[in-house]
This record gives structure tokens, C-alpha cells and sequence, in this order.
């Protein structure tokens, strides 16, 4: 195994569960054994589908935009912005939410890759 390059418009896999635009960039499918990075663009009014990562601890930053991340587990909606990095426990249900008025380009990703999430995408 050899270091390699991604480039976020060169995307192996498309996840429309998480938006419209969500690009899985370095991933088992990859070569990634542990390893999950995600770039993902959320319009305005645009939110994932809620989810839970059972078995990993998601991690994402946001590169532009405001938003909201919904832990619908504790009942808890909190605000973010670009340079904010939003850390979601394992198991723990939530949605990313542009819901402030603007598009919002984050990356990172579930740590280990979600291989369930993976199996529903038809991949794993």
C-alpha cells in the first residue's frame, strides 16, 4: 500500500441519505481500513436524513455556512458555523440541518467507516 491522492470531484460513491450532494472521498471502498472522510453540500433548507452511526463516532467540520445539528437522541438542537467542528457519540440519532439561511459545505465523516450505512448504500 502506497500513499494516494482524492480529490473531492472525483467521488467513488454518492450518498444521497446525507444530501443531495455528499460525496464519500476516502472510504473502505478505497482501500481505507479505518479511515472516512466525507465532503458534503447542504443547500438551504436542506437536511440528512435522520440517522445513527451504531458503531462509530461522527465527526464533521464545516467549512462554510451556518446551521443546525439536531441530536433528536437528548433532544437538542445547537447552532454551528464555518471553522465549528461538530462531534456526534456513537449511537446517537441527528441530522445536519441547513436551516439558517445558507448553504453549508462540511467535510469528515463516520470514524470507523459505518459499514450498516455502507450495506444500506449497496457497497459493504
Amino acid at each position: 500500500m502506497a500513499v494516494r491522492v482524492f480529490h473531492r470531484d472525483n467521488p467513488d460513491l454518492m450518498m444521497p441519505i446525507i444530501s443531495s450532494d455528499a460525496r464519500l472521498i476516502v472510504w473502505p471502498g478505497v482501500g481505507a481500513e479505518v479511515a472516512n472522510m466525507n465532503y458534503v453540500v447542504l443547500e438551504p433548507d436542506e437536511q440528512n436524513v435522520p440517522h445513527t452511526h451504531e458503531e462509530s463516532e461522527d465527526t464533521i467540520y464545516i467549512l462554510e455556512g451556518l446551521g443546525t445539528i439536531k441530536d433528536f437522541t437528548n433532544d437538542l438542537a445547537i447552532p454551528f458555523e464555518a471553522g465549528d467542528a461538530v462531534h456526534v457519540p456513537a449511537g446517537v440519532k441527528h441530522a445536519v440541518c441547513a436551516d439558517r439561511g445558507s448553504r453549508i459545505v462540511s467535510v469528515g465523516g463516520p470514524c470507523p467507516p459505518d459499514r450498516n450505512l455502507l450495506r444500506l448504500l449497496g457497497v459493504e
